[in-house]
């Protein structure tokens, strides 16, 4: 994956060079229609109409900014690093393939827990399987969640002093963190789950950075108690923090109402059911 990425960033930056905004008009410059100009402009391609016309499905631009945005001119070595780089992303992809079709092979063993993994929301197949891939299929270095929390260096780290806790996160496993990080990103779209809920009430008070990482944390000690103890995720929905304010008021009125010496039944109104 690092060298697909780094291959990646090489496109871009070669079209930088050469004042190219592909970029900015289409999702991905390695997409289907991204790298279909890509090819095209590596074979000399200069007619940036011709050019435009290779893009398909939905893309972030019209045709006429498309035909803007390729209205550059590559030097003969720019276009000769283009089709070397694509030629190179292409093996690259075929050797991940390969990785892939491996895991799907091994993942049989595993489907299981994968499964419970994946009903978690954020975490689809792959960042479940990139979990048990970094973490083990049965988390066997970590007898408590809270030892895999810190061993991920997703809690807080201590203060040389010892006495008060930092707002810093350690080093800890970055491709770990990297697949927590995209877990969490994609919790916090979810609107009816409690995660996206649990990031809302956090990004206000402490930043959305710190919010994000604490999101990370929920869903690697739900791993955690997945994985460790075979139990299935339960969604408690967004409007939990909701429910329990309204289950903690009431609570609270009916206990000052018993100091008072009444006697008190509640009843959820059918509007609130």
């Amino acid at each position: 994956m690092q060298t697909h990425v780094a291959v990646v960033n090489r496109l871009h930056a070669v079209l930088q060079q050469g004042n190219y905004k592909l970029g900015q008009v289409t999702s991905s410059i390695v997409g289907v229609s991204g790298r279909a100009m890509l090819r095209a402009l590596s074979e000399g391609e200069r007619d940036t109409t011709k050019l435009a016309a290779l893009g398909q499905g939905r893309l972030h631009a019209s045709l006429a900014q498309l035909v803007a945005a390729l209205d550059r001119e590559l030097t003969a070595t720019q276009q000769w690093l283009v089709g070397r780089l694509l030629q190179q992303l292409e093996a690259t992809e075929r050797e991940i393939e390969r990785y892939n079709a491996r895991i799907r092979e091994e993942r049989a063993e595993y489907k299981a827990v994968l499964a419970r993994l994946e009903t978690i929301s954020g975490v689809g197949w792959r960042v479940a399987e990139n979990l048990l891939a970094e973490l083990g299929p049965d988390l066997a270095t970590f007898p408590t969640a809270e030892q895999l929390v810190s061993w991920a260096a997703l809690c807080p780290a201590k203060d040389q002093s010892g006495k008060r806790r930092s707002r810093k996160t350690g080093k800890g496993n970055r491709w770990l963190k990297r697949v927590l990080t995209e877990a969490a990103w994609a919790a916090t779209w979810s609107q009816k789950s409690y995660l996206a809920a649990f990031y809302r009430r956090l990004a206000p008070r402490c930043g959305k950075k710190r919010a994000f990482i604490a999101v990370a944390r929920t869903i690697l000690q739900g791993v955690w108690h997945i994985v460790k103890e075979e139990v299935k995720y339960e969604e408690l929905g967004g409007d939990n923090f909701e429910r329990l304010q309204t289950e903690a008021t009431a609570q609270h009125s009916v206990q000052r109402l018993e100091r008072l010496g009444y006697r008190v039944e509640v009843h959820a109104s059918a509007a609130t059911n």
